[in-house]
């Protein structure tokens, strides 16, 4: 499944990106799925909650696919 996220900004914050797309309930819960190695950023698995989205890059949890636009 693949969906399109808007923001308004030039980037987002891991984390808050999964808080955005409703994948996390709150900080805490994504920074638990980041840690765990269930979220994908362009294909590799990222550690890091704050690691910088942009327009353009695919976010991957679960099989489930989310592309951030502008």
């Amino acid at each position: 499944m693949m969906r399109k996220i808007r923001i308004e900004e030039d980037m987002i914050k891991l984390d808050s990106l999964l808080k955005l797309a409703d994948f996390a309930q709150t900080g805490g819960h994504a920074k638990i799925m980041i840690q765990d190695g269930l979220i994908k950023v362009n294909g590799n698995v990222e550690y890091q909650r704050g690691k910088k989205i942009k327009p353009g890059d695919q976010v991957s949890v679960e099989g489930q696919v989310i592309t951030v636009v502008k």
